[in-house]
């Protein structure tokens, strides 16, 4: 099965059902899955979407919902729902991505939808709402299988088979004693294998990994990428169970924090939308380009400090702006790396230390090898070898300042408690046009118009 894509014809399929009558549509939705129309919402009227959401199956429905991005307000779209249809979609959706889209509303708004719940799945996403969204206890759902510790192997087997009937999947069964406190885990395979007259006590694994509710979601996905888990229980601070977390909520939270990053490294804030207007994106975009402007005028300070050797060698001017750029280029790419390998884990000291040390050699090398073509190219078009030996140190020299730069800044940053992705491209940036400016136009000075007044 191919990945869906929109495409016009979809489209175009979708808005003559939408004008035909309800049968008509139903056929036509049918052909789709729920994570296809939630793409095709995307380019949808707001009418539209609520004609489409009415008039399916709720189960359907609610996957729908559940699998638009975060962007395209599916919140929005649930409060405008009649209250039966609303609630039916609700409880159908899993109480994690209930509280995603509800957490998007107004807290009166909030209120409307809790108030017209079944009093258990209002109180559980009350209770999921507490927690910030960013952490193991904003993700997690509360919907678990467990069983008592003093369970035998029917008993089990009974309970699994009672607390399952409303859930779609589970991974893991997990243990607990009668105070809820967590115990150990079990998978179905255990509990089927283990002997008639086994107890639960006899065959649980008590060597498990867990996380705290307020543990930070990109630790969890460490956590759960580390371990190769298909999930991972919730627990606070004194091992009471609170809930699970399973691997296709963390696929969301790596796609949600490599964009973040992303984001973050082009000097573009979180909060700015892939699809939002232009006025949000002025507004997120404007302060740094403020601030980049400020540094393009200390680059610029640098050459005016030499008016003298640009006027005597205006031959510079070009490639200056040469080196300039490529010690920019180099120094995102040892920022890229170095970046994710913070995101990634905890750098020991040893390690950091090797990670500038690697950044330095290959900005060595690769300056070297840059620089002999910038040598060779003044030496043929402009017959100076001066001039290419110039060009040499500076590229060569740019080009290392951009990678020790570019990996030590971020992991400074990091240690004195500021998001390396945040503030490191500016200050990179910074580094690199200054030395852009200021290598050849210092070697020059010094090699080329003193060896001419000699």
């Amino acid at each position: 099965m191919q990945s869906f894509e929109i495409d016009k014809t979809d489209l175009q399929r979708i808005k003559v059902a939408l004008e035909s009558d309800d049968a008509e549509l139903q056929r036509v939705l049918k052909e789709y899955h729920p994570s296809e129309i939630a793409l095709l919402f995307e380019k949808l009227p707001q009418e539209a979407k609520e004609k489409i959401i009415n008039i399916l199956p709720t189960e359907v429905a609610s996957e729908v919902i559940s699998e638009m991005d975060e962007e395209h307000r599916p919140g929005e779209l649930l409060i405008n729902l009649h209250p039966d249809k609303r609630s039916e979609i609700v409880e159908e959706l899993d109480y994690d991505d209930a509280t995603d889209i509800i957490s998007q509303l107004d807290e009166d708004e909030q209120q409307e939808i809790l108030e017209d719940l079944d009093q258990e799945d209002a109180d559980s996403i009350r209770a999921l709402l507490k927690y910030d969204e960013d952490t193991a206890g904003g993700i997690m759902n509360s919907e678990i299988i467990k069983v008592n510790l003093n369970f035998d192997k029917k008993e089990a087997l009974d309970e699994i088979i009672r607390q399952s009937e409303e859930m779609e999947e589970f991974y893991t069964v997990y243990v607990v004693d009668d105070s809820n406190t967590l115990i150990g885990i079990l998978s179905l395979k255990d509990v089927v294998k283990a002997r008639i007259n086994a107890k639960v006590k006899d065959i649980v694994n008590t060597d498990f990994v867990f996380v705290k509710a307020e543990l930070d979601q990109e630790e969890v996905a460490k956590l759960i990428s580390q371990y190769n888990l298909t999930t991972i229980p919730v627990v606070d601070d004194h091992m009471k169970l609170l809930g699970r977390i399973t691997v296709d909520d963390i696929i969301d939270v790596m796609e949600q924090e490599n964009t973040e990053d992303i984001l973050k490294i082009s000097g573009v804030s979180e909060d700015e939308e892939l699809s939002g207007n232009w006025k949000d994106a002025v507004k997120s975009r404007l302060p740094w380009l403020i601030i980049n402007l400020g540094t393009a005028y200390l680059a610029a300070s640098i050459i005016r400090h030499f008016d003298d050797t640009v006027a005597q060698l205006p031959i510079l001017a070009a490639y200056m702006t040469i080196i300039a750029g490529m010690g920019g280029n180099s120094a995102t790419q040892a920022l890229a790396v170095t970046v994710r390998r913070i995101s990634l884990s905890d750098l020991t000291d040893s390690q950091a230390y090797n990670t500038v040390f690697k950044e330095f050699l290959v900005g060595l090398i690769n300056g070297a090898a840059n620089g002999l073509i910038v040598f060779f190219i003044a030496l043929f078009y402009d017959a100076n070898i001066m001039l290419g030996l110039v060009l040499f140190l500076a590229m060569t020299g740019n080009l290392v300042v951009a990678g020790l730069t570019g990996a030590s800044i971020p992991l400074i940053l990091k240690r004195v408690g500021i998001d390396p992705a945040v503030a490191s491209s500016i200050i990179i940036t910074t580094f690199t046009d200054c030395a852009g400016f200021l290598l050849p136009l210092w070697f020059a000075t010094h090699l080329l118009l003193h060896t001419h007044v000699k």
